[in-house]
């Protein structure tokens, strides 16, 4: 991993205003993400991780505090195209990321809007949909695809605009579990192959097992930090936040407490199923 720092975060603060009412989004939020990191960051509905998110890339700025990106202000309206180029952003909804009839047209769209040379676009064309395993489908309508062929479009398109990080908002909400399986690893690879900063924000606990840092938020707070296994192994704690583990993590917890000698911070299928297999020789 580099150890330049990507995004760093000072004192942020975000309110929501009504006409005659704010809410309070973020609170004083501190964040420094180096990189090359793979970051997830989870909480449940309201807790502040999308508002926090959309700080990253511009699209809301603090009412108090601080954010750079690579030494970049986002309130300085002249590096706004740089910061977005920076870190580039994947929401939701597919749908509303892709813009043309065609796959390689639409991964071509930013590029063209940046000015970038006709040869070059075809080479970031080609590229981009390598990288997220989508190059057999360079001719096809999107609309044609499923919706993890077409959030993995919408991913090629903002690699196409070389982003230094994407910070992914809830990919995987509207897709099922064969297309989340699908942007997961997209996103994995993209870390560990292509060196791309990730930051994933997610409610599916599942899809944190892998990062190399959880950051927990709660009412626009920082409530928790640590590698997975740290976070996961706290299970009382995530669920008085409204939040819970993995599955595998859930059983591992039960098992212990009715006695069972199990490794409470297991996450992943494999590894409950080595350590049932360990116990069963044991015995």
């Amino acid at each position: 991993m580099k150890n330049e720092l990507m995004i760093n975060v000072e004192g942020v603060t975000f309110f929501y205003k009504g006409q005659d009412t704010q809410l309070l989004a973020l609170d004083h939020i501190d964040l420094s993400v180096s990189e090359g990191e793979h970051i997830v960051i989870i909480g449940h509905n309201g807790s502040g991780k999308s508002t926090l998110a959309k700080q990253l890339n511009a699209l809301l700025l603090p009412d108090q505090g601080k954010v750079m990106i690579k030494a970049m202000d986002t309130q300085d309206e002249s590096q706004l195209w740089k910061i977005r180029q920076t870190a580039g952003m994947v929401f939701q909804n597919p749908d509303n990321q892709i813009v043309a009839t065609i796959v390689e047209e639409d991964v071509a769209f930013g590029p063209e809007n940046l000015g970038v040379d006709p040869i070059d676009i075809r080479k970031r064309v080609d590229e981009s949909l390598k990288a997220v395993d989508m190059a057999n489908f360079a001719a096809k309508a999107p609309h044609l695809l499923s919706g993890g062929q077409k959030q993995r479009i919408a991913i090629a398109g903002v690699i196409a605009m070389k982003p230094d990080c994407i910070i992914f908002d809830e990919p995987t909400a509207m897709l099922d579990p064969s297309g989340r399986k699908e942007v997961i690893n997209t996103m994995k690879k993209l870390n560990r192959e292509e060196g791309i900063t990730i930051i994933h924000i997610t409610h599916f606990m599942e899809e944190a097992v892998d990062a190399g840092r959880i950051i927990v938020m709660e009412e626009g707070k920082r409530v928790m930090e640590g590698r997975p296994k740290e976070i996961f192994a706290q299970v009382d704690k995530l669920k008085m936040l409204g939040l819970d583990v993995p599955q595998m993590t859930e059983l591992a917890h039960e098992l212990s407490k009715s006695g069972i000698d199990v490794d409470e911070n297991i996450l992943t299928v494999e590894e409950m199923v080595e350590t049932l297999c360990q116990l069963k020789l044991k015995t």
